[in-house]
């Protein structure tokens, strides 16, 4: 009896740990991506690679859809 309970005692403290470690380390992954600013002004030489030609605001509701299916955006 008293190695059972020692045994489902060291089960628990190491889940217990275990599930420490874990929190802990979600808590940092998103302390680590709340202060990433995704919307900032790139830097070096970056180009803009989509644009919205004044040809292409005459389409059709269904071949905008395709487009932006085909596209992925």
């Amino acid at each position: 009896m008293a190695k059972s309970l020692l045994q489902m005692a060291k089960a628990a403290i190491l889940f217990t740990l275990c599930t420490t470690i874990f929190y802990y380390g979600i808590l940092w992954v998103s302390h680590e991506f709340s202060e990433y600013h995704k919307y900032d002004e790139p830097e070096g030489k970056a180009l803009k690679v989509m644009s919205m030609n004044v040809g292409e605001s005459d389409l059709s509701i269904d071949e905008r859809i395709k487009r932006f299916l085909w596209m992925g955006e």
